[in-house]
């Protein structure tokens, strides 16, 4: 009850290719890796949209409200008066 050796494995895999023939199988690796790619992007993809929504959340947060805004006093001239 061991692990399979290197023998188990390659009489699975001519089982396998006897079974289903290359084609398939062939068929069957582009579908997988289509399916991986397709993952990745997907994964990509969300953690693009996760990474600008909490940009726009921090630019949000860090712009100034109404009140935050502080009016100066207009400066006087007392030379210049009209």
């Amino acid at each position: 009850m061991g692990s399979f050796s290197i023998t188990h494995w390659l009489i699975l895999l001519v089982v396998v290719v006897v079974i289903f023939g290359t084609s398939k199988l062939k068929n069957a690796g582009k579908d997988l890796g289509g399916a991986v790619k397709g993952f990745k992007d997907a994964v990509k993809d969300e953690n693009t949209e996760h990474a600008n929504k909490h940009r726009v959340l921090d630019h949000d947060a860090r712009s100034p409200s109404v009140d935050d805004i502080q009016v100066s006093k207009p400066v006087v001239d007392e030379k210049h008066n009209v």
